[in-house]
């Protein structure tokens, strides 16, 4: 008889029961980050209409809107010029009546080494076109991790990859979260992260051209249409479970859009 658990992993208790609103710092309002932004405002009307504090979300990115963004990236052509975290984050606020924040500049330490303000969240979620973008997102949350504060104590990572018609979604924990005993499952505290596991495969990715598109049509030539929102929303689907069913047996997947293929990531 098989008698082995299925591995999973619990939501962290604060996220599920807040006193406060869930602080999110999303990085990266480009392809991905633009249309992660939709869906995490969908999360948020949901939770609240359950009874949930919702989300504070902090958007940060310092490029501005041009005309390569339009139709690939979630803006309009009256919006060109503007910052994109600042068009994204006023649209959002309008929309929903929200107080979400934009930040204009890079998530990175200064040239002193300190780092950036407000740079403390419960979720962090990366939507980053760079490899040393990771790694320095990371380098980041593993400081703050170490200043233990129980306001906006970091716990998630989410980040979101990819190519021309192809990318991932990984989901990780920052350090160990508690687990309630299971005669069920085997709960799992700790999920490593994109640069913990695959740090290595990133690093020879580093070569790849990521020369800014002067153009929609040039931009299509780097990436499918729809390769950006299909992640979204297949990636805030994992963010929804860990709020909506308290616990997770995935905790990512790798997306082909070429073929219409998904492979879960399992915990384990």
């Amino acid at each position: 008889m098989n008698t082995t658990k299925t591995a999973v992993h619990f939501t962290d208790n604060y996220l599920l029961n807040p006193t406060n609103p869930i602080s999110v710092n999303l990085i990266g309002a480009g392809g991905t980050g633009s249309k992660v932004l939709t869906a995490l405002m969908e999360i948020n009307e949901s939770l609240i209409s359950l009874g949930h504090a919702g989300l504070q979300v902090r958007l940060w990115d310092d490029d501005v809107i041009t005309s390569a963004n339009l139709g690939i990236q979630r803006f309009a052509e009256s919006e060109t010029g503007l910052y994109k975290s600042v068009a994204l984050i006023n649209r959002c606020n309008r929309w929903a009546g929200t107080n979400w924040k934009a930040e204009t500049v890079k998530f990175e330490k200064d040239n002193f080494g300190r780092l950036p303000e407000k740079s403390r969240a419960t979720i962090t979620i990366t939507c980053v076109d760079n490899v040393q973008a990771r790694f320095d997102v990371a380098e980041i949350l593993k400081e703050t991790s170490y200043r233990r504060h129980y306001q906006d104590e970091p716990r998630y990572w989410l980040d979101f990859g990819n190519s021309r018609d192809t990318g991932q979604v990984i989901l990780s924990t920052i350090g160990e979260i508690k687990q309630p005993n299971s005669e069920k499952y085997e709960t799992v505290e700790s999920l490593p992260s994109i640069i913990d596991e695959f740090g290595e495969l990133l690093k020879q990715s580093e070569q790849e051209d990521n020369t800014p598109s002067c153009s929609l049509a040039e931009a299509l030539e780097h990436q499918d249409l729809f390769i950006n929102s299909s992640l979204a929303q297949m990636g805030c689907s994992l963010l929804w479970n860990l709020f909506r069913k308290g616990m997770t047996e995935y905790k990512g997947f790798f997306h082909n859009l070429k073929d219409f293929r998904t492979q879960p990531i399992k915990v384990a």
